[in-house]
This record gives structure tokens, sequence and C-alpha cells, in this order.
């Protein structure tokens, strides 16, 4: 039987450039919130040891596909000889600042180690998603999670339960045009997990006072410069709670104490909007059903 396993979303509650890296990568914080709601991948083995991707109507090069690279990855680094057909189920849209493709490539990985036996633990595999991607670590690691470095230094955290209603501009927005503008803010102070969580007692959740306090992103203001589109969005959704891009865009989103209180919003949605209500978790989806068939990685 094909396995099913679900690539969920992503917001960026909190990001923050501290500057460029000399390998030209940025340097940044995040506070990563995993998603509910996201894309379905269904892998069905082949004894060719031939990858092949039916990704819908996603417009992409296969060799430029993150799903196959992953595929491809993983089967070059444990000398897989079994092969897999991948089908996406795509729900997210590209170039959202949602992780649609880092979290494919990370189920990817997660599934076919599955699959193929491999075996590989956590960490094995979060080092190959970094080659393919900043975001995919997080998804691997499968946990909400304070990030540093280019994203993918993770310290999993706990987050007040909270619903998120997500709207989807009609464009897509272009990760390396932005971090390459010059015009990018790059010079946030470095602040600590520990320094963020003061007058939090002990382990307790992140609450949503919190949250709301810390929240920002760093690239809002040049992407919405760039996309009138986006800043329309924020602007509407910013009428019923605080509203913010995530990565680098397109996407915008608020919190609402309730799964009702988002839903009523989207409802009320002008003519020709989209977007979804989802529940933040503290697990991936994608660890949760591996876990009812496999034991821990």
């Amino acid at each position: 039987m094909p396995l099913q396993l679900p690539a969920p979303a992503k917001l960026n509650l909190i990001l923050r450039i501290l500057g460029r890296r000399p390998d030209g990568y940025h340097e940044l914080q995040t506070l990563f919130q995993l998603l509910d709601f996201g894309d379905m991948l269904e892998f069905s083995p082949r004894g060719d040891g031939q990858i092949s991707v039916d990704a819908g109507n996603l417009d992409i090069p296969l060799q430029d596909n993150l799903i196959f690279r992953a595929a491809r990855l993983l089967q070059q680094h444990t000398d897989a000889t079994q092969g897999a057909h991948i089908r996406l189920q795509k729900n997210l849209p590209h170039g959202g600042g949602i992780g649609g493709g880092s979290s494919d490539a990370a189920t990817t990985l997660l599934g076919l180690n599955h699959l193929w036996g491999c075996k590989l633990s956590l960490d094995e595999l979060a080092e190959l998603g970094r080659q393919l991607g900043a975001d995919v670590p997080v998804f691997v690691r499968g946990r909400t999670a304070w990030a540093k470095g280019v994203g993918e230094r993770l310290t999993p955290v706990i987050t007040a339960s909270r619903h998120y209603l997500v709207l989807v501009p009609n464009c897509a927005v272009s990760t390396a045009a932005v971090f390459g503008d010059p015009r990018l803010t790059r010079d946030s102070t470095a602040i600590t997990l520990a320094a963020l969580r003061e007058g939090l007692p002990g382990d307790t959740a992140l609450d949503s006072d919190w949250l709301e306090q810390h929240a920002g992103n760093d690239c809002q203001a040049l992407v919405e410069s760039l996309y009138p589109e986006i800043r329309a969005a924020r602007e509407w959704l910013q009428q019923f709670a605080k509203a913010q891009l995530t990565g680098t865009g397109a996407c915008v989103f608020a919190a609402f104490d309730s799964a009702q209180a988002a839903n009523d919003v989207l409802a009320s949605l002008p003519t020709g909007w989209r977007g979804f209500v989802a529940a933040g978790v503290q697990e991936s989806p994608t660890h949760r059903q591996l876990a009812k068939i496999a034991p821990a990685i």
C-alpha cells in the first residue's frame, strides 16, 4: 500500500535579520510555528531504482523540484537501490512564505527513510535537509521551535494554543530577491531565548500576550513596498487582529483564540481573496502519522 504523509505549513511568528554572513547567507533569529494544515504526499515503492514525481499542476522542472532532489539525495547518501513514485497533493501556495517546498522535502526524507528502511536518525536527516534549504531541518525535526543561524539551529518551544487565519495574496515572492535587495533591514540586535522568556515561569508555554508583544518580521516593510497586494491583505486583516507577514511572504496571518473566531473573519473575505484557517501545533502531523506506523526514529 502507498505511504501517505502530510507536509505541514509553518509561520514565522518572529523573524529578525541580524546581518549578512561571509558565505552570503543571512544570520537570522526566528520563531517557527507549525500548523495542522499543509500538502499531502503519497509514496509508492519502485523496484527499478527510479524516482518519479507527479506534482500535479506545479510547474517546476523535475531537477529543480525539492521532492525529487530530497529523494535523490537520500538515495545517494544511503546507496539505496529502491526507487519511489511520489504523488503530491498541493494545498500550500508556491512562494507564500509558509514552507511548502521545504516541508515537502522534509516529508520526502522522513517518508522514504521509512519506506526504504534506511534507518537514518533525525540528526542525519536534518543535515541532509540543510543541504536542500534552510527551512527544511525544522520540518524534519518536527517541532515548533526557536531558530538561529540560517534557521537550522533549533530549540523546541511550546506556544499558546491558537488558531491562525492565513491570507494568500495572488502573487509569489522570491526569497532570493528579498534577501538580495539592498533596502532590506539587516541590523536587528541579537536576542536570546532566555531573555525573551524573562518573566515566564519555568517551561510554560509562550502565551498569547507574549507572542503579540514580540511578534514582527524584518522583511515586511520591504515586501509590502514591492507588492501592494500584500500590504492590502495585511491592512484588511489588521482590522480584526494584529497581522503580519510570514517568512519573505507572500502570505500574511493573524492569530485568534478559537477556530470559530478565525473562520468568522475568513467568511467575510472580499470577493476573489483566498485564505485558510489552521491550528498551531507543537508536533508535526508528519511525525504523529509516522509514529502510528513505525517506531520512533
